[in-house]
């Protein structure tokens, strides 16, 4: 195997990085421990000991809200013989027992109880058999994030330029609450193929040209005809540094009215009458119903796109799980997030799939076809990106600039020195 820092060329890079297993393996480490990672929304454990069970960069672990803004992440791993000590998804609970010898943890992870604990002799210390915590907690507006690396930037310095299109992904429609249910998919490839296509502007008349057409055909067009003619719109990718990116839809989504370019869903007829009839501003209410024009990526493993929220979780070198979330407005009436929801059921079950087969067609090809070494990634590669990526930079949307800017932290991330443990 080459070198790590061999794997990766301004205009390319080396097909072993979605597929070595010891890359994988490094990644886990490097980039979804060593890193800030995207955990949940605080709004799907929103009461003081509420917890709920998630899985980031293959270590499962318990989310736990402690107060207002405050949240505590324990490894599930019991410290006596590695079972997992909590196992129903969810819930609301100030302590946790381990299901395999009974032994008990507070929620802030000390061991309390130990059944039998004369047992082990005079020396035993019941405290130093406590659960472990991820070093660092933060949340930015709801958004939770974590890591186990206790000089880890804050993450305000971390989401850095990304703030500004969260902030306006969020102020788009206000305070939002996550469902409770999600769709999974369960992907055979590369957890970066999904991370590479999120920032991919070019793919989308080609992958999803059945959508495309049968949109036009049915109603004479509407949501993402654009992307045909992408590099002529006012549409634009910006790399934001750290690995972040953003694809803005916005110029073209919002020219006119990005509620009319919606298709057909249940219930639209009805909720546009009483809007038009009832409310004062009906052009802006009715445009809280549809996508937020954006498709936002937070390094790694965070993609917002529309209104929902997608959270890559890998499971192997070539096996990736993706998580679906719509998202409810907090404070709207129930037929303003009934339509909201219509609209984010679209895409996840008409587009999704079309990206899926394209994830498993690359990850077959590159592991099948050793002697096709390279994987390139330089459409619209421009002498500015010579000076890095720190800065944001824009780009026409069917750029790979992208993946470029992304492998470059990649990269820093997997070479750099570290006394990490």
């Amino acid at each position: 195997m080459k070198e790590i820092s061999q794997l990766i060329e301004p205009r390319r890079v080396h097909r072993s990085v979605y597929t070595d297993p010891e890359i994988f393996q490094k990644e886990m480490e490097r980039v979804f421990r060593d890193n800030w990672v995207f955990l949940l929304h605080e709004s799907q454990i929103p009461k003081k000991d509420d917890y709920k069970l998630i899985r980031i960069g293959g270590r499962p672990l318990i989310v736990i809200r402690k107060g207002e803004e405050s949240f505590q992440v324990l490894l599930n791993r019991c410290p006596h013989r590695g079972a997992k000590v909590c196992r129903n998804d969810s819930g609301n609970s100030k302590t946790f027992t381990c299901p395999y010898h009974g032994w008990k943890f507070k929620n802030n992870g000390k061991a309390f109880v130990i059944p039998g604990s004369n047992a082990y002799g005079g020396q035993f210390e019941k405290e130093s058999f406590s659960m472990t915590t991820l070093s660092k907690v933060e949340s930015y507006r709801g958004f939770v994030f974590g890591t186990s690396n206790e000089t880890a930037i804050p993450l305000d310095q971390y989401l850095g330029h990304a703030r500004k299109y969260l902030d306006e992904w969020l102020d788009q429609g206000g305070s939002i609450r996550v469902s409770k249910s999600a769709q999974r998919y369960e992907i055979a490839c590369n957890w970066k193929l999904v991370f590479d296509n999120a920032g991919d502007g070019y793919h989308v008349p080609f992958s999803h040209q059945s959508l495309i057409q049968m949109t036009n055909l049915r109603h004479g067009g509407g949501d993402m005809q654009y992307f045909g003619n992408a590099d002529e719109t006012g549409m634009k990718i910006y790399s934001l540094g750290n690995g972040h990116s953003v694809i803005d839809q916005r110029p073209e989504m919002y020219k006119e009215s990005a509620w009319d370019q919606q298709r057909p869903q249940p219930g639209r007829e009805a909720f546009e009458h009483n809007v038009r009839k009832f409310k004062r501003d009906p052009k802006d209410y009715l445009d809280m119903a549809v996508g937020a024009g954006m498709n936002l990526n937070i390094f790694p493993n965070l993609l917002l796109i529309g209104n929902q929220i997608q959270v890559i979780d890998p499971i192997s070198v070539n096996k990736t799980v993706l998580h679906w979330y719509a998202t409810l407005l907090d404070h709207e009436d129930d037929e303003l997030n009934a339509v909201r929801m219509r609209t984010q059921e679209d895409f996840p079950i008409m587009g999704e799939v079309d990206d899926a087969a394209n994830f498993e067609s690359c990850q077959e090809g590159l592991e099948t076809i050793p002697e096709i070494e390279w994987v390139d990634i330089s459409r619209h590669m421009s002498s500015i990106e010579d000076k890095g990526y720190t800065d944001i930079i824009d780009d026409k949307p069917t750029s790979e600039i992208h993946s470029r800017s992304y492998f470059q932290i990649w990269k820093e991330l997997m070479t750099k020195e570290t006394d990490f443990k």
